[in-house]
């Protein structure tokens, strides 16, 4: 825990008290000129580039010394150092944030703390390095000191005499060349290069590339005598330091070659560009801070392009000084100062940036060619501006196509950039329509305000080509954008323009065009357009049949993968070794794709992505890059991600960025797009994987990383705009054509769901099996993968490995295999491994993960096993207290964690150590994310915490609820080991004025995963904008990068933080706010709101203590019992024997469920007493310390859904749904009907009775769910939970009123006035249906129970239930049976075959050939004479029958059958009908065949389809609203 290195300190001249840290450089004290650079990589460049001389340089990214330094021993072929630009370091100091003493590259050959040493350059590191460059941007370049091992005499602030300034030296002098040497001698054009601190590239681009002899001369060298015959015909002046005023024998000289007739020509880059200027005439000044880095963006002035450029310079030249006949020829887009001068008629001119780059991208190599060209007298091409800025085409009305319902590989993040393309569009005046039937999304919002507009008309109808051909017909709209709703939006955009629909209608697709979209989706045409341009794919084949899938195979070689052409996050794709594993890939492969792909198997190497963007004026540049934490071979949505790459070298890093770019344009992409890379880890080779030439789900992450909006700059790209012209949302000032720095550390963890599932295994490969995503953001890659693992699972304190309670049995899989196999918790057997001593190298050669990463894995296991070994926190912090304590918070470890390591467990020993904590002044400081690593002032309140600064970004109100007088404590109920409630630190006499000033935290809804996701995202937002339309100041808390509660334009403040009761705290303390909302985020901040309001803070809305008396099944079955208010016979479990006896008393099925849970995890329905002890071991497991109740499990009964609003106890507002299915069905996996359509009046006036009786008892304000189940007129509560539920949106979106805005309003004490709802005058019926993603879950039962198995919902509209049913299951890709015309049926028990009797005949009479297994045909065909074709049932996978009859699975694979009705469920569950119907809904999925498992819904189906409602008219939600009706009126 304690810092390595010597005690250092970096003094400032202008008085500021000392910045200390540590030394790993020289140990030495020197003083120089301190500046800041922004590049992300390139410092062994940087650190030799001659222009920093007498400079100490500030790194703003925090990660520096990652890949070491390279051998300077390795020489180009002019005999130069290749890795280097200079021969020696021309830095005096170096400071940075956090120093890599482990680095990682095939290249380096010692690190960068042993360079600086042997070249006695001191370095320290420690200092909060964004404080540092936001003074100097405020206060202008400094002098400054390094002292390493100060004196303790020394003062606080030091005299000027303990300064120098380097530029009173003339520091050309010190770094030009002293001899004469020429370059490519031999070679027929002949330049002079004066060196006034030349970097080698240039040297390297001039010979190698353009084939010049160029002779290098000091920079005195007098032109005019020209004492050494130099003979010449062009004139280049280099790069140099200092101030440009010193180097008057070189502009003479200069004066001399200008005046020459015929005049021969010049070419200067950096110090040349002044000395230029300065020998025209002009002059120059002094910036105020210079620009130093690799992302300034420059404006050729003659074209309008712009070019992203590297730069090191402190003095600019004066655009109004330059003479006649002298123009500018570049500006900075920035600041707009000069870039670049040019002679009107003569060839002489010179840029102020560095073309030849090394650090930094070579977009602007291409100035070479031009003075090259020049010398050589050959005609210069003509440059003119793009004719497009003057036939930009208009647009009155754009459709946007969504991506429905959420499945995975095609989860939230579409919601955030399809509203951000809407407010982009509505921006420019442009009407929009919109067709998505996900109701849960942000973006089918049609609430209008100034800051949140929405779509003009949202269509909720089943994104198919016919629908949207049918909206086009009718609202005519100008163009269309496919590329914002994931592939479901971009293939129904390549159906209608290969159809020439979109064509005929006159409809444009905007932004990238469909044949380029085909180019990069069709592997050939891909790979034909590379080669093109010289590059190459991992070797890749494409198959249309399972014969040519064989050959290309062996071509390539074993193993190889197996891809779906056309398919979202790998959809049907695999690993195969042999041929067999080949043939069973590429036949499922097959269902989902006509056209399957074979890879060559790059496992092992490093996987890249860059998020590109490019305009129609061919501006391009790339946002983000990012490199995959485990090596190729796992699907990118499947692995960790850090954001930038943390093992790349410049050269690498530039490498794969010009590729981009290249790649990009030759395509022809417009808007946004990604590249996947392969590297090789021990060379420069590498190869592309692919292009999406679209949005996708590393673009939400590349924005939510870096603060610029892809989304919504792509979108008015599409429009016909340039980047130059957009402005980048954060500093309102830049041009968005940049590319963002950052001075922190993004990493990307992914959530998986896959435990819920049996027989599905957690092995990741190329096909995507997450649900969801986190984001962690903060300044070392320790800090970020721990609060990583913490957002992924509230229940881990960190990265930990055994610990974490995740590993599997250790007997069964051993922990070297558990490493070898990719599997969502390889991370944790990584970390168990290197807690056992493991050697990095050991663990690197089965896992083949970076050793980089893995050192920092290393740092977390030796600082967990030193806490542990001390076994006392006063031990840990005995010597050093406050740097140890620091220490482990800047390494991400929570105070949870460090309590339970020095035996201070749970939520008391968190709170000694936080109280602990902070007695050392040791607080976490907030920092801003703003573009450009803090080199221009940041207008966003886009926020995240760290432990690795001193200073706060923003100004912020602070309260202490420690020392807050007001908390009472109680003593603990022995029950739930909890120190208890508390008055809060707000009176409640407070006036709302103040109220509005603190503002309110809104905890959002944390990672999707099976039973929270996007509804409760739009449960925040719709809070967060009601607070916005109240006048209330908003803090929103998230982590999820899919959302758009977490866009920066939504909330007052921005927190992209941990939903932990830490960091809750943390920032309630730092914001001082009024009160948090944590009813409107899911179960994460439900879980939470005890202990925060334990902790003095203020739940707004129902109190803490109400919240629990619902979550907990105890006392809230005990409440019901004293009310007198129906329930299922219930008991809390003691022992497994107390159980059983229960069970038996009331009678199997029994349901088993724990408290405080989401999604029912752990709930299970026992049908028998083996059953129940096995469920009963797991929901122990799951509820921790909370208790689990045994109920009576009732069959046959209704389930119904109550949704409300409460103020006070009282109802404002309910709406009452009805599920389909019968009770036993998750409420989230049911298909719900609003306005309930068959429920008695008595059974309605006894839901809200009942409803409005738990209201008063819990004092409920704000929203809540009751879930009751009707059997006849017996009405139970089932459950209630104090918060938003899953169907708010839904209920909201249908009754035309927001019911969370409305709950806002209560929960914040201001007049909440119901809406005027009358439930009986609705004259139109939605329909909510569940979305399943059982075909990328290989193995798992498509069939539902009391545990939540869907990922999304999508919900239609209609006339009558069945309209809308019908038409909210096609949203959920269900195909109807209209190929063969030929359905399935297998219903197990008779209770169903008779119930499903009047549908089977129906389907009859429509038509349908019915096959049914035999039991199922037998019943109809002798009770009904229905005419059902008998198919035998599966004994086993491979079992297709003796040949005798038809057999189930042949007709499945073999495509005969087009919907398979199985209904297995029944009191009576028989154990073949288990096996065989699993094997038939198996591969009913695996081959693409539509599935009902439920009896209910298959007759639902049936009746539909006889009301022929599979053909509808294309209504937009608003039609509905316009329904007349007769009651209430407004």
């Amino acid at each position: 825990l304690d810092n390595k290195g010597d005690k250092a300190a970096l003094y400032l001249a202008d008085g500021t008290p000392a910045l200390e840290g540590y030394s790993f450089g020289a140990n030495t004290s020197i003083s120089g000129e301190v500046v800041f650079n922004t590049g992300m990589v390139g410092y062994p460049e940087a650190l030799t580039d001659p222009s920093y001389r007498g400079q100490i340089l500030v790194l703003t990214y925090p990660l520096i010394g990652n890949y070491g330094v390279p051998d300077k021993n390795v020489k180009d072929e002019l005999g130069l150092p290749l890795y280097f630009e200079s021969k020696e370091i021309h830095i005096s100091g170096l400071v940075v944030s956090e120093y890599s003493w482990e680095h990682s590259h095939w290249a380096a050959q010692q690190s960068l703390g042993k360079w600086l040493g042997d070249n006695n350059i001191p370095a320290l590191y420690g200092i909060d390095t964004r404080a540092l460059t936001k003074k100097l941007r405020e206060m202008g370049s400094l002098l400054g000191r390094i002292e390493v091992n100060p004196s303790a005499n020394l003062p606080q602030a030091l005299p000027s005499s303990f300064f120098s300034n380097p530029n009173e030296r003339n520091l050309v002098a010190e770094v030009s060349t002293k001899e004469i040497t020429t370059y490519g001698k031999g070679n027929m054009t002949k330049v002079i290069a004066y060196d006034c601190g030349m970097k080698f590239n240039i040297i390297r681009y001039l010979v190698q590339t353009h084939n010049v002899e160029l002779t290098v001369v000091p920079f005195d060298y007098n032109l005019e005598e020209n004492p050494s015959n130099i003979e010449w015909e062009g004139l280049f002046i280099s790069n140099g330091p200092g101030n440009p005023a010193m180097c008057s024998a070189t502009v003479e000289s200069i004066k001399y070659a200008l005046a020459l007739d015929p005049p021969k020509p010049i070419f200067g880059i950096c110090l040349g560009n002044q000395l230029l200027s300065l020998a025209a005439g002009a002059s120059t000044y002094k910036l105020k801070y210079g620009n130093r880095g690799m992302n300034q963006p420059c404006v050729d002035l003659r074209t309008g392009r712009c070019y992203i450029t590297p730069q090191n310079h402190g003095f600019a030249v004066d655009s109004d000084s330059l003479p006649e006949f002298w123009k500018p020829l570049f500006i900075n887009a920035n600041d707009m100062s000069n870039e670049g001068i040019i002679h009107t008629h003569k060839p002489f001119f010179s840029v102020q940036f560095h073309p030849e780059a090394s650090g930094g991208p070579h977009d602007t190599a291409f100035l070479f060619d031009k003075f090259v060209g020049h010398v050589r007298k050959e005609p210069q091409p003509l440059v003119l501006q793009n004719q497009s800025e003057y036939t930009k085409k208009t647009y009155k009305k754009v459709l946007v196509v969504g991506s429905g319902g959420l499945s995975i590989g095609q989860a939230g993040e579409f919601d955030y950039s399809g509203s951000q393309c809407i407010k982009a569009l509505k921006e420019e005046g442009i009407e929009v329509i919109l067709i998505n039937p996900n109701i849960a999304t942000v973006q089918t919002s049609q609430e209008k305000d100034q800051k949140s507009q929405g779509a003009d008309r949202v269509y909720f109808l089943p994104i198919r080509p016919h629908i949207v051909m049918d909206i086009i017909y009718k609202e005519k709209p100008d163009g269309i954008i496919v590329s914002m709703g994931g592939q479901t939006a971009l293939n129904v955009g390549v159906n209608l323009w290969k159809s020439g629909q979109l064509q005929a209608a006159g409809v444009e697709v905007l932004g990238t065009q469909i044949p380029v979209i085909e180019a990069t989706e069709d592997r050939e045409i891909f790979s034909e357009k590379l080669k093109e341009i010289g590059e190459t794919i991992a070797l890749s084949y494409s198959a249309t049949n399972i014969e040519e899938a064989l050959v290309n195979a062996n071509k390539i070689g074993y193993p190889v993968l197996v891809r779906a052409a056309f398919a979202l996050g790998g959809l049907g794709s695999g690993f195969a070794a042999n041929d067999k594993e080949l043939t069973d890939l590429a036949s499922k492969a097959f269902s989902c794709s006509d056209q399957i792909l074979i890879d060559q198997d790059l496992r092992g190497w490093k996987e890249l992505e860059y998020e590109v963007v490019r305009d129609c004026n061919n501006n391009c540049i790339t946002v983000c890059n990012m490199e995959n934490f485990d090596p190729l071979g796992i699907h990118t949505g499947d692995s960790i991600v850090v954001a930038p790459s943390q093992t790349l070298t410049n050269r690498e890093y530039f490498m794969l960025r010009t590729t981009a770019l290249k790649v990009v344009r030759h395509l022809g992409i417009v808007g946004e797009c990604n590249i996947q890379y392969a590297l090789n880890p021990v060379s420069e080779k590498y190869c592309i994987i692919e292009v999406n030439a679209r949005l996708s789900r590393s673009s939400a992450l590349a924005s939510k990383a870096t603060g610029y909006p892809l989304a919504y700059v792509a979108t008015k790209l599409s429009l016909g705009q340039d980047l130059v012209s957009i402005r980048n949302s954060v500093t309102k000032t830049t041009t968005a054509c940049f590319e963002p720095s950052l001075d922190y550390c993004v990493l990307k963890m992914p959530r998986w769901d896959l435990k819920k599932f049996s027989r599905v295994s957690n092995k990741l490969g190329s096909s995507m099996l997450s649900v969801g995503e986190v984001m962690a953001i903060g300044r070392n890659f320790e800090e970020v993968i721990q609060k990583a693992c913490r957002m992924v699972n509230p229940a881990l304190v960190g990265l930990e490995g055994r610990d974490s309670n995740l590993l599997p049995c250790e007997e069964t899989t051993p922990l070297e295999e558990q490493m070898r196999k990719a599997t969502d918790t390889r991370l944790f057997a990584v970390q168990a491994a290197l807690e056992d001593g493991w050697t990095i190298d050991q663990v690197h050669d089965v896992t083949k993960i970076d050793k980089w990463f893995l050192s920092k894995l290393r740092n977390i296991a030796d600082m967990r096993t030193f806490c542990k070994s001390q076994g006392d926190i006063t031990k840990v912090l005995a010597v050093n207290g406050k740097q140890r304590m620091k220490a482990l918070k800047m390494a991400g470890f929570s105070d949870r964690q460090i309590g339970r390591y020095v035996n201070l467990p749970g939520r008391e020993g968190e709170r000694q150590i936080r109280q602990i904590r902070k007695s050392l002044s040791v607080k976490p400081c907030v920092k801003q994310i703003d573009t450009l690593a803090a080199e221009f002032p940041a207008q966003t309140n886009y926020l995240y915490m760290t432990y690795s600064g001193d200073f706060d970004d923003v100004v912020s109100s602070e309260v202490d609820l420690s020392k807050s007088s007001e908390v009472k404590r109680s003593s603990s109920s022995v029950e739930f080991e909890r120190r208890v409630r508390a008055l809060s630190t707000a009176a409640d006499t407070e006036k709302a004025t103040s109220f509005k000033e603190k503002g309110v935290m809104v905890l959002g809804c944390g990672a999707y995963c099976i039973g929270s996701s996007v509804e409760f995202d739009w449960c925040a937002v719709s809070a967060v904008r009601q607070l916005r339309r109240d006048g209330i100041k908003s803090v929103i808390v998230n982590y999820n990068p899919e959302t758009v509660s977490t866009d920066y334009d939504e909330s007052d403040r921005l927190y992209f933080e941990e939903l932990s009761l830490e960091r809750t705290l943390d920032i309630y303390e730092r914001e001082g706010v009024g009160g948090v909302i944590v009813s409107v985020g899911g179960q994460i901040p439900n879980n939470i709101a005890c202990h925060l309001s334990d902790n003095g803070a203020k739940i707004l809305g129902t109190s803490a203590r109400d919240i629990e008396r619902a979550e907990d099944r105890r006392q809230f079955s005990d409440m019901l019992d004293t009310m007198g208010i129906d329930q299922p016979a219930w008991s809390v479990l003691r022992t497994q024997e107390e159980a059983s006896e229960f069970a038996n008393k009331v009678g199997y099925p029994v349901l088993v469920r724990p408290s405080f849970v989401l999604s029912g995890a752990a709930m299970r329905v026992a049908l028998n007493e083996e059953q129940l002890k096995n469920f009963l071991e797991l929901a122990a497991e799951v509820a921790d310390d909370k208790p689990v109740v045994v109920t009576k499990f009732i069959l046959g009964a209704k389930e119904i859904e109550f949704d409300a609003v409460a103020n006070k106890g009282t109802i404002l507002n309910y709406a009452i749904g009805e599920h389909l299915e019968n009770a036993g069905v998750h409420s989230g996996d049911a298909t719900v009907i609003l306005p309930a359509q068959k429920l008695y009046v008595n059974t309605i006036r006894h839901v809200k009775r009942y409803a409005s009786a738990i209201a008063k008892s819990l004092d409920i304000t704000g929203p809540f769910n009751i879930q009751f189940m009707a059997k006849g007129n017996q009405v139970q509560v089932i459950e209630c939970n104090l918060r938003a539920s899953r169907t708010f949106p839904f209920v909201s979106k249908t009754l035309k009123n927001n019911f969370i805005s409305l709950a806002t309003r209560a929960m914040c004490g201001l007049p909440a006035k119901p809406y005027r709802i009358s439930l009986l005058d609705i004259d139109y019926v939605c329909v909510k249906a569940p979305m399943f993603s059982f075909t990328r879950l290989r193995g798992a039962d498509p069939t539902l129970g009391v545990e939540m198995s869907s990922t999304g919902e999508v919900a239609c509209y209609g006339s009558s239930a069945h309209e809308a049913f019908l038409q909210a299951l096609l949203a959920t890709n269900f195909k109807l049976p209209e190929r063969n015309r030929s359905i399935l049926v297998s219903i197990a028990s008779d209770e169903y075959r008779y119930e499903f009797a009047d549908a089977a005949n129906i389907l009859k009479k429509l038509g349908y050939k019915l096959y049914g297994t035999p039991g199922t045909a037998k019943y109809y065909n002798d009770k009904f004479d229905l005419g059902f074709i008998s198919a035998s049932k599966p004994e086993n996978e491979d079992d297709f029958g003796d040949g005798a009859e038809l057999s189930a699975l042949t007709e499945i694979r073999s495509d005969n059958i087009d919907l398979l009705i199985n209904i297995s469920e029944g009191s009576e569950v028989r154990t073949d009908e288990i096996t065989s119907g699993y094997i038939m809904r198996r591969a009913a999925v695996d081959f693409g065949v539509s599935l009902i498992t439920n009896v209910k819904c298959a007759v639902f189906f049936a009746e539909a389809m006889e009301k022929k409602h599979d053909k509808f008219p294309s209504r937009h939600i608003q039609e509905f609203y316009d329904i007349p009706t007769i009651g209430w009126s407004e």
